[in-house]
């Protein structure tokens, strides 16, 4: 139970669940890609959308887990439209092998959510030789958008609505390296802190978002938003690494942390709510506009940090 519950502007609180900000929202005819589906705030968010008629693509690591949730979404709104597609956002192949796949079923998409990630990971590198929570929950979404977004112009072009790009960050992106962003170091293993990575990749996706953001808004027949959020501490199995998150969870979470309805909540509200509409490079708590951090909403940090992202995804290549 949430601790918190006054409402916002918006009309919801940290207690509203995903169903209630979405409820009476139609959302037929719409087309999302949901990746980290597989689990926790990604596999409901999954569920609320395809339950307002969204045809839903999950992108997930683990097919049989993917199979499972669909299944139970199916069973649950049999009318449901929901496709499974593997997924893998620690692999820059696995991401250009997925965004292929989709760009050429000649689908339509308009709502993309970066929600897959991982916390609190011991040092590792990912496949392509990258500190594996800033390649898993940064480049990896990185290199996503950029493959999809010819798509969802091209969709926007042709159905005239709104495009959404919602990039789940986390009020962690406060806590972070001193420097924000390692550029010089992003694979230093003496200096590394898994709290601070974790801070690191999240302050990454609020930057992308506001990046993008920026440009996107430079390109006229461009209607396609972005905007990143903070989902709230929520007991799900994202702190499996994490040892001393996970005995605060037993300990206190029911009394501190959502649950995993509350939240979604967040995310289903700025991928559909109308309340959004227009809405770009904003930053989102409890389904409201909210403050992040001065590191954040810096202009040439966000740049600089594209750029980087740029050369590593090299998401030009064929």
């Amino acid at each position: 139970m949430w601790l918190f519950k006054r409402k916002g502007p918006s009309g919801f609180s940290s207690s509203s669940t995903a169903e209630e900000v979405t409820q009476g929202i139609d959302g037929s005819g719409l087309t999302a890609i949901v990746t980290g589906a597989s689990s926790g705030i990604g596999a409901e968010t999954a569920r609320v959308l395809a339950l307002r008629g969204v045809s839903v693509i999950m992108g997930v690591r683990n097919m049989a887990a993917g199979q499972e949730v669909k299944d139970a979404i199916v069973k649950e709104t049999p009318e449901a439209k929901v496709d499974v597609l593997e997924l893998d956002l620690s692999s820059l192949a696995s991401v250009r092998n997925f965004a292929k796949e989709f760009n050429s079923s000649g689908r339509p998409l308009n709502i993309l959510i970066n929600n897959a990630g991982v916390m609190g990971t011991t040092f590792e590198l990912s496949k392509d030789d990258i500190e594996l929570q800033f390649a898993t929950n940064h480049l990896g979404h990185f290199l996503l958008t950029n493959l999809l977004l010819d798509t969802m112009k091209k969709t926007c072009h042709q159905t005239k609505r709104e495009g959404r790009i919602v990039i789940v960050a986390s009020e962690f992106h406060r806590y972070t390296y001193r420097e924000g962003v390692r550029f010089d170091k992003i694979n230093d293993q003496e200096g590394y802190n898994r709290y601070l990575a974790y801070g690191q990749s999240k302050l990454a996706n609020v930057l992308h978002a506001n990046e993008l953001a920026r440009r996107l808004k430079q390109e006229d027949d461009a209607d396609i938003t972005a905007n990143s959020l903070h989902p709230g501490g929520i007991t799900t199995n994202l702190y499996r690494h994490s040892g001393i998150f996970r005995g605060l969870g037993s300990i206190i979470g029911k009394f501190v942390y959502k649950n995993i309805p509350q939240g979604a909540s967040t995310t289903c509200y700025v991928a559909l709510h109308p309340q959004v509409k227009g809405i770009r490079g904003e930053y989102f708590d409890n389904s409201n506009i909210a403050k992040a951090s001065s590191m954040a909403m810096d202009a040439d940090l966000a740049r600089r940090l594209w750029d980087f992202s740029v050369s590593l995804t090299k998401p030009n290549d064929s």
